[in-house]
């Protein structure tokens, strides 16, 4: 008798790492045909492969010019995976189902995708995924027509190129991936709030999550009621954003090379833009090359904390970051809970933000080093496109395409890891849960 062969999957979140996987790998096969490189030949396997996961994890980072190396057929592509990306490979696929087969979805579909959109219950994943990607598509839209108003009208752009900037833009701009049509980012329209302006809400709009756009839909108006997620995310979000805003624009406000040329104006709008842009989007209307070492410091601790989760932004999350304030500000208190907005936090819970930060930071401490032993790069810079990459933003100091391959194949690794977050991959990893029936006796070290 014969058994067919069959690969187990014991945990969902191994279907999400595997997805991601599997889209990154077809990614990289369309980029390696000809056709999809604009002049002669084709891509090189490590351009293909960095491109495709740099797009499937909605980073932004390039080791080749977007608009001049790639052709339509690959910009194209680039465009899908930044999509597929975006969405999630399950809710994608789920939603495709659901689509095509009005069918209902299965226990492991439901539980694949709810690992990825966050869902607390399986009942209404489902109802999630459909509005995931119709929020998506809508958000997209109108960014789109903003965009490709502005650009045809202000820019004498022909209206079939307005069309393909304005969606390639507003995708990007959604999904916080951060890939543009120019060469030089976004710093031809510095001083244009038409084009800035969508642009920086669509990204903040992606890096709010998608439960929080759904329940800001329905109680608008009930803020008292609004969950505790969302009362984390909408405050943080708006301190990280007001203080990072701030921040940049002031360091940078006499700076010739990037703020200094422009007007009281247009410096605050090129500052609001490059403190929304590390929410993880990595357009750019300033040159980051140019900008002081301090700003860059700055910029790598916005770049590390990100959006929130269910979203499509990267990082260790606003979430995880306020859960670890208000555990530390308990602790000082000498509090034994840690209370927010009028809620307990269950202990769990901060364990599994103390894990994803500490890991986060093991990732970006070691990779930094390694940056620093194998190139010439000062630490300033090798911390800032590491951080780039594990926080899925996508701005750099230019020193990206002239990396070393291994350097670039370390990046791949990390915009994979900061994309599924590092307890998605422990998941995943763990062949089984293990529950011990026994607890050891207590002893408390010595802290401090």
């Amino acid at each position: 008798m014969v058994t067919r062969w069959r690969p187990r999957v014991r945990h969902p979140a191994q279907m999400v790492v595997a997805g991601f996987a599997v889209a990154i790998a077809l990614g990289t096969g369309l980029l390696m045909l000809p056709v999809a490189k604009a002049g002669a030949g084709s891509a090189s396997a490590l351009e293909a492969l960095f491109t495709s996961t740099s797009a499937v994890c909605v980073t932004g980072l390039i080791v080749v010019d977007t608009p001049d190396y790639w052709s339509g057929f690959g910009q194209t592509v680039i465009l899908a995976l930044i999509q597929v990306g975006g969405l999630g490979i399950m809710t994608f696929s789920s939603w495709l189902v659901l689509l095509l087969s009005h069918r209902r979805m299965g226990l492991k579909a439901r539980l694949t995708a709810a690992t990825e959109t966050k869902t607390l219950g399986l009942g209404d994943v489902r109802t999630v995924v459909v509005r995931v990607v119709k929020v998506s598509l809508l958000l997209e839209a109108v960014t789109a027509a903003i965009l490709t108003v502005r650009l045809a009208i202000s820019y004498d752009e022909p209206w079939p190129r307005a069309v393909w900037l304005g969606v390639f833009h507003a995708v990007s701009a959604f999904n916080n991936a951060g890939f543009a049509l120019y060469s030089d980012s976004l710093m031809g329209f510095v001083t244009d709030p038409w084009i800035c302006l969508p642009i920086a809400g669509a990204v903040i709009a992606g890096g709010l999550g998608f439960p929080v756009l759904f329940e800001l839909r329905r109680r608008f108006r009930k803020p008292r009621s609004w969950s505790l997620h969302t009362k984390i995310v909408l405050s943080a979000s708006a301190i990280f954003l007001i203080c990072g805003s701030a921040f940049i624009t002031a360091l940078e406000w006499r700076n010739p090379a990037t703020l200094g040329r422009l007007d009281a104006p247009d410096k605050l709008l090129a500052g609001f833009f490059q403190g929304v842009m590390p929410r993880t989007a990595g357009f750019n209307s300033v040159d980051i090359s140019q900008m002081n070492p301090a700003t860059w410091l700055g910029t790598d601790v916005l770049m590390f904390v990100g959006g929130a989760s269910a979203g499509t932004a990267g990082g260790i999350k606003v979430t995880t970051f306020a859960v670890l304030f208000f555990v530390i500000y308990a602790e000082i208190r000498g509090e034994g809970a840690v209370d927010i907005f009028r809620r307990r936090l269950p202990g769990d819970i901060q364990r599994q933000a103390l894990t994803v930060v500490l890991l986060s930071v093991a990732a970006v401490a070691v990779s930094t080093l390694v940056f620093m032993v194998f190139t010439d790069f000062s630490l300033d810079k090798s911390l800032f496109e590491v951080t780039s990459a594990f926080g899925t933003v996508g701005l750099s100091t230019g020193i990206t395409m002239g990396l070393p391959g291994g350097e670039q194949v370390l990046l791949t690794a990390l915009m994979f890891l900061g994309r599924l977050g590092p307890i998605t991959i422990a998941s995943a990893l763990a062949l089984r849960l293990r529950v011990r029936m026994y607890d050891l006796p207590e002893e408390r070290p010595v802290i401090g």
